[in-house]
């Protein structure tokens, strides 16, 4: 793999959640208004050099649960192949939404998807090619990944979440910032009904401390992935922040450098 990119960090990345970008009970169910939001949102943030990732939601998650995409394989080889190209068509479909609000807003999209550029080991990442995500910044782009289906050595093939993305461009680009925007405040405690506060600092303890949830499908980990992916992305010496993406103007602060009411896990130095 290519080596970290060198010099000043500047480099800002977005993940947008699926279940913010969509309505994860409902099959391919976009939330309309809040993507052209988020869009003019990002739009808006240059010169701030961006990197921007999704996930799938409602496009991509129920059918990679059915097919088994997230797990070893259980059945015939033909099977997770048709799934795989099930899900891979899906998440395109929002794909091209998320490129058309940015393209309308004014920003200069450049999608980069991963099916090509990725390969897992049994459900996890094992190459990523990093140069069209950096040729894209260089000309002045704003590269646009998701989450997706990609050859597997050991699986034939299986999910690369968006999560794992920001994991891996933002050490590798040596990112200042990576903002997760999802339709929650940030780490939620309190007993559900009750009063709920925000956890402001996610550290190791936060994340033992989490009980397995339900509710929608989430086949890449829910929120205890998306935390232990703030704390390597804090390892790596980048601010990581879970925010809520339905309050109005929060990503833009969080892009320009704002602390924004969340869930954060700071950069650490060695």
């Amino acid at each position: 793999m290519e080596a970290p990119a060198a010099g000043p960090r500047s480099l800002v990345v977005v993940k947008l959640g699926g279940s913010l970008l969509t309505r994860k009970k409902e099959v391919e169910k976009l939330r309309p208004k809040v993507l052209v939001r988020l869009a003019e949102e990002l739009a808006d943030s240059r010169p701030v050099p961006l990197l921007l990732l999704h996930g799938a939601g409602s496009f991509g998650h129920p059918s990679a649960a059915r097919f088994g995409l997230a797990r070893a394989p259980a059945g015939p080889p033909a099977e997770r192949a048709r799934g795989g190209a099930i899900v891979s068509a899906e998440v395109r479909r929002l794909h091209l939404a998320v490129l058309r609000a940015l393209v309308n807003a004014g920003a200069a999209p450049w999608s980069v998807p991963v099916a090509n550029l990725a390969r897992n080991r049994e459900g996890a990442l094992a190459e990523l090619e990093l140069r069209p995500f950096t040729a894209a910044l260089e000309r002045g782009l704003l590269p646009v990944a998701f989450g997706d289906v990609v050859p597997d050595d050991s699986w034939g093939l299986s999910i690369l979440s968006a999560d794992t993305l920001a994991v891996e461009l933002a050490g590798r680009l040596a990112a200042r910032r990576v903002v997760f925007a999802t339709d929650v405040p940030g780490l939620l405690e309190g007993a559900p009904g009750s009063r709920r506060t925000v956890v402001a600092e996610v550290s190791e303890a936060t994340v033992a401390a989490l009980e397995p949830t339900s509710g929608a499908t989430d086949v890449t980990g829910g929120i205890g992935a998306k935390l232990r992916a703030m704390l390597r992305i804090a390892r790596g010496g980048a601010d990581a922040a879970l925010i809520s993406g339905l309050t109005g103007g929060a990503v833009s602060r969080a892009v320009r450098g704002e602390s924004v009411y969340g869930s954060w896990a700071h950069a650490r130095t060695p």
